[in-house]
């Protein structure tokens, strides 16, 4: 069965919004971080140069693996970094869990906001990776289309509701000239912080048959990432610099709106978004294990055991016994080490392999074209 125009061109686009979105970008609290400090103007043009770049980093990661047909981040750095790609899987592995027991930690906040034991959150949100990861492709695919519908349907509500009320602060917060220091390195820094998304959704572009799809599917990756984000900023914009000191901006900004009902709507929606987000990371490592075997799939308990794993791991023990505090502190260095084993090599020797290989068929096409042995 032919694949869609969705699969091929949205999904991978959609799957990386939502590894990028998680936590931090859905309360508005990494949007404040990165691009708020630069005033109104600085923050927005911030906005675009990450947008930019990582609708350049997303062509090019996808363009690279669909041309060796890797569908997995092991396959990926096998080829990209020769025998030093466990330095990836290692790095990967650390930031998973912080990255889980932020989101486990995030979800049972939610649930106290709604004057319910915070455990309960954690518990639905481990209960739903794990249940969405041991179904394998089908059922993240689905999840990332129909989270991805009700976010962006929440966001467009709340510009509806919004701006009306708050367009003429946002008018007067752009027109007032204030400084724009470090807008650039806001936008650079907020791009590389989050491109290793760009390699955990590799699952998503096996549906990718063209060089030409997917440079397509990478480009639009940037706009459908950020988008959202800009009409969330241009909101915070109008109560700039006051919202700066909010730990939770979004839910300041829904205190202003005064609309209670669609506040519990924007909180469940940032729930479905921690899901979504959390089961990309687990169903990148299910796709890792799959791929390193023979059989090239994992059996639903393999899935299951391995997502339930990790994500215990994750989310309680780690908090327990302090690791994510350990790891935390140096989660910047492993930032750091995500930069130099993954972007520098693939703008050098990653894309010096694309370019040498622009008149070949991807691997994918190749194993498509291929003529079926006898029997």
């Amino acid at each position: 069965m032919a694949a869609s125009k969705f699969q091929r061109y949205l999904l991978p686009g959609l799957a990386f919004k939502a590894v990028v979105i998680g936590g931090g970008y859905a309360t508005g609290r990494e949007i404040v971080e990165f691009f708020l400090p630069s005033g109104p103007q600085g923050g927005l043009l911030a906005m675009i140069v990450a947008m930019g770049i990582w609708s350049g980093i997303c062509a090019l990661t996808f363009l690279f693996a669909v041309q060796i047909g890797a569908y997995d981040y092991r396959t990926f750095f096998r080829n990209l970094l020769g025998r030093a790609w466990p330095v990836f899987e290692i790095a990967n592995f650390l930031s998973t869990i912080v990255m889980l027991s932020v989101y486990g930690a995030a979800a049972g906040a939610i649930a106290a906001s709604f004057g319910l034991p915070a455990l309960s959150g954690t518990l639905a949100f481990v209960s739903l990776l794990v249940l969405f990861a041991t179904f394998g492709n089908d059922a993240v695919e689905g999840l990332f289309k129909y989270v991805s519908l009700l976010l962006y349907a929440t966001y467009a509500v709340f510009m509806l509701l919004a701006f009306p009320i708050f367009g003429s602060r946002i008018a007067d917060a752009f027109a007032k000239p204030v400084p724009m220091d470090g807008w650039l390195a806001g936008g650079l820094t907020y791009s590389g912080y989050n491109l290793i998304g760009a390699v955990l959704i590799l699952p998503m572009l096996r549906h990718i048959a063209t060089r030409r799809e997917a440079v397509v599917a990478g480009l639009l990756s940037g706009p459908l990432a950020m988008v959202p984000a800009i009409l969330f900023f241009l909101c915070m914009a109008a109560f700039y610099p006051a919202i700066l000191d909010e730990t939770l901006p979004s839910d300041y900004l829904l205190g202003q709106l005064g609309i209670p009902l669609f506040r519990t709507a924007f909180q469940i929606m940032i729930f479905s978004a921690l899901v979504e987000s959390g089961t990309g990371a687990l169903h990148a490592i299910n796709e890792r294990i799959a791929h390193s075997g023979r059989g090239g799939d994992l059996s639903l308990a393999a899935r299951f055991t391995s997502s339930t794993l990790v994500a215990i791991v994750a989310v309680f023990l780690a908090a327990q016994f302090g690791l994510v505090a350990l790891i935390a502190n140096g989660y910047r260095i492993i930032a750091y080490v995500f930069m130099g084993i993954y972007l520098a090599p693939l703008l050098t020797y990653g894309a010096l392999r694309v370019w040498q290989a622009r008149n070949q068929a991807p691997r994918a096409m190749e194993a498509e074209a291929a003529p079926v042995p006898p029997v």
